[in-house]
């Protein structure tokens, strides 16, 4: 499986206590692609989902949640169906990047809520605290290369755009008090083209695509067990084994690859 394993075991000294590093995995893909229903299927195949917030091992973020605050004039263009939300200006780099940063140090970190009825933010925030894993998922998580270096694992959720459009078609109507009209304007006028300009083209840095999204067990299982053995050390196991048996690490040859075929 991709992604530096390693860079997780490293800690660091603070107070004579050593802090793990989370290993950060980023999900990609279109939206309504199903990056929401992945990430739940991963927690959900861990039992993660059952534990509390406090003593989670593995934590999900949403790109949603970082939705830049409007002006007036947006607020008012939004509510008529006519602002870009696929758009990369419409998000919040630098806070995305500023609670990246304060994960990665082992911080308790506070996450806007974003209210899509109201297209603005909410005076309330959710607590994430500490973690060994954290599942970040958004449309455009791979755009920027500062953010998408910070991922040791990048995966990318590859949905059939009618099935893309249809899911969103009922999730604007039922979820958000969209019209027909407004959701098929939107996604004409602004989702797909963005897609095809700012998000597909970042499928070729994931190190896993996922085909048919939570629909596909045999992906999702593969990156369980890559976690599991995060969580359960093996990596490090593996490598004291190595290192025991002749002396130093085994180098990896030109023909392994870090990459699935």
């Amino acid at each position: 499986m991709a992604g530096d394993s390693e860079t997780h075991l490293k800690g660091r000294e603070e107070n004579g206590h050593t802090i793990r590093q989370p290993f950060l995995i980023g999900v990609s893909g279109g939206t309504a692609s199903g990056k929401s229903s992945v990430c739940g299927k991963i927690m959900e195949l861990l039992g993660q989902n059952k534990i509390d917030h406090h003593q989670r091992q593995v934590v999900i973020l949403s790109q949603d949640s970082f939705y830049n605050e409007l002006t007036p004039e947006q607020k008012s263009k939004a509510l008529k169906g006519q602002f870009n939300f696929d758009h990369p200006d419409a998000f919040d780099s630098e806070l995305i990047m500023k609670t990246l940063r304060d994960i990665l140090q082992g911080k308790t970190v506070h996450i806007p809520v974003y209210d899509f009825v109201t297209h603005s933010r909410k005076d309330e925030f959710v607590t994430l605290y500490p973690a060994d894993v954290v599942l970040f998922e958004g449309i455009l998580m791979f755009y920027s290369q500062e953010i998408r270096e910070l991922f040791q694992l990048k995966l990318f959720v590859d949905t059939d755009p009618d099935t893309r459009l249809s899911r969103r078609v009922l999730r604007d109507i039922s979820e958000r008090g969209r019209e027909l009209e407004q959701v098929l304007t939107q996604y004409i006028t602004f989702v797909k083209p963005a897609f095809e300009e700012f998000c597909l083209p970042t499928k070729k840095y994931a190190d896993v695509i996922i085909p048919r999204g939570a629909d596909n067990l045999v992906a999702i299982n593969l990156i369980v067990q890559h976690i599991q053995d995060i969580l359960n050390g093996g990596v490090t196991k593996r490598q004291n084994d190595l290192i025991n048996s002749h002396g130093t690490p085994r180098q990896r040859s030109t023909s392994e690859s870090s990459r699935p075929h």
